[in-house]
């Protein structure tokens, strides 16, 4: 089911984007000599693999639903080499361990919001140690944090419950191994800078590690993000049931202002599906849209549902 690229295909597919795939199915071995990449499998497809008004990719009968997945792929990519400044696209299926990448994942970018989750990880686990207490205000403002990014609950939380070492210790706990502040900038949540690949290493902290109880609560609590968060991971579409935390902000950038969008999550049944991505736009011409609708897109075009995909435009900046 799981068919292997050779790097010609894959640059054909993807042109100037990077894609790569670094974990295979269990059992399965590349050709000695040959390029050992893959793709996760996408959601069910019902059977053919037409290009549709939206830009999603449906299938036909001459094309299973492995061959749909890959030019789901092969078009995110597409869109994403279209799109101005720096982006990176992480899709990792935890069914079979394939990961699929495209633009640069592996460069650190300004995370805005997406810090949050980390810090919910670190107080769910602590609390669950016994290591501190949370007491109703700061369950309130773990809640707030998870549902609208609320910045005021982040500060309070992240002012009484650690130093700036302390919470950076905790984030590369969480496999955020590239994560780190910046020099010049305070050393806040707010001004953390991280990789794709580190969003999606949390995310999988996350899922495959963290107390079952922690876990559910934070699964539920992604899945039921308020209205401004609804986009990013969320375009994934509803029938995958999909969980986002999104960051958005204008930050510096060589000294200039940029407009910077990130989201983290999941979608699938039992959260199969880990999703990070994150957008730098070029300074001087960037749009909080831009980045709500490149990121949206992106994901909407991996997971076949239609483009341009419905969003909720944050309006608090």
């Amino acid at each position: 089911m799981w068919p292997v690229w050779s790097a010609a295909a894959v640059a054909l597919a993807a042109g100037a984007v990077t894609l790569l795939v670094v974990l295979r199915p269990s059992g399965e071995r590349p050709a000695v000599g040959s390029a050992a990449t893959s793709t996760p499998a996408g959601p069910p497809t019902t059977a053919s693999a037409t290009a549709t008004p939206g830009g999603t990719v449906a299938a036909t009968p001459s094309c299973d639903p492995d061959c749909v997945q890959r030019r789901r792929y092969a078009a995110a990519a597409a869109r994403l080499d279209r799109q101005p400044g720096r982006l990176g696209l992480v899709v990792r299926d935890r069914t079979t361990g394939a990961t699929w990448r495209a633009g640069d994942t592996r460069a650190r970018y300004w995370a805005g919001s997406t810090p949050k989750l980390a810090m919910v990880v670190a107080l769910r686990e602590d609390a669950r140690a016994g290591r501190v207490r949370l007491d109703a205000t700061a369950n309130r403002r773990i809640a707030a944090m998870l549902s609208v990014s609320d910045n005021r609950a982040a500060d309070a939380l992240w002012d009484g419950f650690g130093d700036s070492a302390t919470w950076m210790r905790r984030f590369h706990s969480y496999g955020m191994t590239s994560a780190g502040y910046l020099a010049g900038f305070p050393r806040r949540w707010g001004f953390v800078r991280c990789s794709p690949e580190d969003l999606a290493a949390l995310m999988a902290y996350v899922l495959d590690k963290l107390d079952p109880r922690d876990r559910a609560y934070i699964v539920d609590a992604m899945r039921s993000v308020g209205p401004v968060q609804r986009w990013g991971v969320w375009g994934a579409g509803p029938g995958l049931s999909p969980g986002v935390k999104n960051g958005w902000s204008i930050e510096k950038e060589n000294g200039r202002d940029i407009w910077i969008t990130a989201t983290v999550g999941f979608a699938g049944p039992g959260e199969r599906y880990i999703v990070a991505a994150m957008y730098h736009q070029p300074p001087g011409s960037g749009t909080i849209e831009r980045g709500v609708h490149a990121l949206t897109d992106l994901v909407a075009t991996v997971f076949g549902a239609p483009v341009p995909a419905p969003v909720v435009i944050p309006k608090d900046y």
